[in-house]
């Protein structure tokens, strides 16, 4: 698949050989894919929509042009494709991505390779505990085993002789799997502390000079243990920090998008809205429009 992203539209494609195991939080959901899977309205607790695991083969391909929930996968076996910050980059065994809401999804399989992940797909309302940070890695080292497992587990017990209390530690635990790669704790401190002080003030014209002596590291320090850590270069995590917010802005203000240009750093509005048509998927004015309307929580 070599489709750029500009040329994507919603897609919904699972293949006659990709099989899923799927637990939804409500039976309102009776969409094709999720109407005969076990219902646990403990995931709402966490506002949690849904939760899986895929055994994929091509053609599996999935694009949410509008996905507005957080959607984290953890991949246990193979690879597989997943869009991010415009790119389309391998996802493979060992590997996690975190996706925040308001971006365009997309994924798909690889001719001839398996790609086995679990999913936990995050509803699209404004969650009590916030899922992604400032310094939430969006794609990297993770081990998807434990989820895989915890998913099968709370996938097990949902029946008629479900016990409460167990069914409840499944959904702890699934959770916690999901906030250990969202707020790493082994984050070097320098870092956290950077981000969070970049994203107070996106409007500034940083360099990765500036950030360097900001975080006390050398350049080739910071750069390095930037994409370690998160996924990401410096400069990438900036602009993924200025479209991130410059996405909840146009969903939750009516703010010109001139200004909010200028709020998350760009002087020029067209250079912003070719950079955010980019990494979110389509131009800010689109964005704003979907984003007023009521929109159907896919995967």
């Amino acid at each position: 698949m070599s489709q750029k992203h500009q040329d994507l539209s919603e897609t919904h494609i699972l293949g006659a050989n990709t099989t899923q195991i799927v637990v939804r939080a409500s039976a309102d959901d009776t969409r094709d894919w999720l109407k005969d899977s076990p219902v646990c309205s403990a995931l709402s607790q966490y506002r949690i929509a849904h939760i899986g695991i895929a055994e994929a083969l091509a053609p599996y391909s999935i694009v949410r042009m509008k996905q507005s929930g957080t959607y984290f996968m953890a991949c246990f076996g193979g690879e597989g494709r997943i869009l991010i910050d415009g790119r389309w980059q391998v996802c493979k065994s060992g590997m996690a991505c975190l996706l925040p809401p308001h971006t365009l999804n997309a994924f798909h399989a690889v001719k001839g390779k398996p790609w086995s992940f679990a999913w936990v797909r995050y509803q699209a309302v404004s969650e009590q505990r916030p899922i992604v940070s400032v310094s939430s890695p969006v794609l990297a080292k993770f081990e998807g085993d434990p989820l895989r497992l915890a998913i099968l587990g709370l996938h097990s017990e949902c029946g008629d002789q479900a016990s409460p209390a167990t069914v409840h530690h499944w959904v702890e635990l699934v959770q916690s799997y999901v906030m250990r790669f969202a707020q790493p704790w082994q984050m070097d401190e320098r870092l956290s502390k950077l981000w969070e002080k970049i994203a107070q003030r996106l409007h500034e014209p940083w360099t990765l000079k500036i950030l360097s002596r900001e975080s006390h590291m050398s350049e080739e320090h910071l750069r390095r243990l930037t994409t370690q850590q998160l996924g990401r270069s410096p400069m990438r995590q900036v602009t993924y920090l200025r479209m991130r917010h410059a996405a909840e802005l146009l969903a939750t203000t009516d703010e010109k998008i001139e200004s909010i240009a200028y709020a998350v750093g760009y002087q020029n509005a067209f250079v912003f809205s070719t950079t955010f048509k980019k990494w979110i998927g389509w131009r800010p004015s689109v964005h704003r429009a979907g984003a007023r309307q009521t929109i159907t929580p896919s995967p």
